[in-house]
């Protein structure tokens, strides 16, 4: 039951990740193609957004091995 458990929840991490990144970038972009003067901010802060998105597989990772090997 437990690696059912982490798989689900690995799979979740994934595709949310997967969507927030998407959206993340498609809306850099949009506005990178309204106002090119900005695009040097839009794409820093697209990073860190980026990055912050990413942390969330990263953390259920960690819970799905913890709940492995419970």
């Amino acid at each position: 039951m437990g690696a059912i458990a982490a798989g689900i929840a690995m799979a979740g991490a994934a595709i949310g990740g997967g969507v927030g990144d998407g959206i993340a970038i498609s809306k850099m972009l949009e506005g990178m193609a309204r106002q090119p003067e900005l695009s040097g901010q839009l794409r820093t802060n697209m990073f860190i957004g980026v990055g912050l998105i990413e942390a969330m597989p990263i953390i259920a990772f960690v819970v799905a091995l913890l709940v492995m090997n419970k």
